[in-house]
């Protein structure tokens, strides 16, 4: 979806300044914040694509006046509201007013374990790779309704494949449902020029990962 989310390449958004030795959260809620967010997530209930597109549906004037863990949790309060997991009086109370759920739990004492094992979302392709590592190929002009990881100033933009990853859960597919729909997934490289022009550095180069779906066909 062509959301307020997708910064890259506009402008008008101020400098970024990094925040020398930033810690991880700036205030306690924060840190529950997070928390919070691993915790529903392992109710197995979303899917990780799920959430980051929850996110990107939030009104752009609430997105744009919200800080990153304000954006978590509102997403999240959506979530878990479209689930019947919470409901708006109880949002309003801050306090629980009807009978929980069941749903799977993360125990405190896996927390560490399970943060550091992760989850691989490389899958088996049912098919042969469509393109190879130094091909050139065009990208899709898309602007799907839905969750997508191609940002908009690649869209239609030419490009070289520099690495082939395998077959991995397709996020597109996954933000709409608990199906994986595995699709081949590529790393293409993108010259400055092609994407901002004339007047980019001549020696800028940005790689994309990009999966089969959202590449049109090679070029010339």
């Amino acid at each position: 979806m062509n959301g307020v989310h997708d910064f890259g390449g506009m402008q008008g958004y101020g400098p970024v300044r990094p925040e020398p030795n930033e810690p991880p959260f700036h205030a306690e809620w924060e840190r529950r914040a997070f928390a919070f967010t691993l915790a529903m997530g392992a109710t197995g209930q979303w899917s990780l694509d799920m959430s980051r597109s929850m996110r990107e549906r939030l009104p752009a004037v609430q997105y744009l006046s919200s800080t990153y863990y304000e954006i978590w949790l509102a997403g999240l309060e959506r979530l878990m509201l479209e689930r019947g997991l919470v409901f708006e009086d109880e949002l309003a109370s801050a306090r629980m007013r009807h009978a929980p759920l069941p749903v799977r739990r993360l125990a405190a004492d896996r927390v560490a374990e399970v943060l550091a094992r992760g989850a691989s979302t490389l899958r088996h392709g049912d098919r042969c790779a469509r393109f190879a590592v130094g091909d050139t190929v065009r990208m899709r002009n898309m602007h799907p309704p839905g969750h997508t990881r191609l940002p908009r100033y690649v869209r239609g933009r030419v490009g070289r494949i520099a690495e082939v990853h395998g077959a991995h859960v397709f996020a597109d597919a996954h933000a709409l449902s608990l199906e994986e729909s595995p699709q081949w997934l590529y790393t293409v490289c993108f010259e400055g020029r092609e994407l901002w022009g004339e007047e980019s550095d001549p020696s800028l180069e940005v790689s994309v990962d990009a999966w089969e779906p959202y590449i049109e066909e090679k070029a010339a």
